[in-house]
């Protein structure tokens, strides 16, 4: 099982939002690259990163901030927020992340999916974000219409190397992840599914690693306020 600590990012420091709401966060004062050493030191090789400057801008507004984590601390980087162009999943494999997060702009063009699947071969992940079964974009300001089940037969055959779950109902609410839902996304999806929104507990991280076709999860707001320690969190790692 792959533990992904997430780092989310907005005007250089690390934030955490409520469902999604760019008015609902909480600032850290550690520094995102701080942060990421402090992920390494503890002995986690993957990161899940949110650059939410970028999710609102479209640019990608915090590349210095990647390429740094990246050849300091060598850790494998998955990276989203606001990746809309082929130019801009350039960047970003040639900064070194690992797997490259396509969302809105995927499911409002799946031809663009499939384009950078062929392009960048095992660097994209396919990013859902799906409230009451609809998949939603756009940083979660809009519902697409689309049900995730239906949009996932789709493009299931592109090429994606990854697809990371999330329930927005869930995401920062530290309720426990949607696990029904993410088991109906899991048993339908060509490419091993991330779980991410709404971990609470080691025992969440339990629950996943019993889940088929589930290659990991992504753990955010339960480590900024101290309900899952990292020592701990680590230890499943390896059980």
């Amino acid at each position: 099982m792959k533990i992904f600590p997430a780092i989310d990012i907005k005007d250089k420091k690390c934030v955490r939002l409520v469902k999604g709401d760019f008015d609902n966060k909480t600032e850290y004062e550690i520094s995102p690259v701080e942060q990421a050493g402090k992920y390494k030191d503890f002995g986690f090789k993957n990161l899940h990163i949110v650059d939410l400057d970028g999710a609102l801008t479209g640019e990608t507004v915090n590349l210095d901030i990647i390429q740094q984590i990246v050849k300091k601390f060598d850790l494998k980087i998955e990276i989203g927020g606001g990746i809309r162009n082929i130019e801009s999943i350039q960047k970003y494999t040639d900064a070194g992340a690992e797997k490259v997060i396509l969302g809105s702009a995927a499911i409002k063009d799946k031809n663009f999916l499939k384009k950078a699947c062929e392009k960048f071969p095992n660097k994209i992940a396919l990013g859902l974000d799906a409230k009451d079964g609809y998949l939603s974009v756009s940083g979660w300001k809009e519902n697409s219409n689309q049900l995730t089940l239906d949009y996932l037969k789709e493009v299931n055959n592109y090429g994606a190397s990854r697809l990371i779950y999330t329930d927005i109902n869930r995401d920062g609410m530290k309720q426990s992840p949607n696990f029904d839902e993410t088991s109906k996304v899991a048993e339908i999806s060509s490419c091993p599914v991330i779980i991410s929104g709404g971990v609470s507990s080691i025992d969440d991280i339990k629950k996943a690693k019993n889940l088929k076709n589930v290659e990991g999860i992504i753990v955010g707001k339960a480590i900024y306020d101290g309900d899952i320690k990292l020592d701990e969190l680590v230890k499943e790692l390896d059980a």
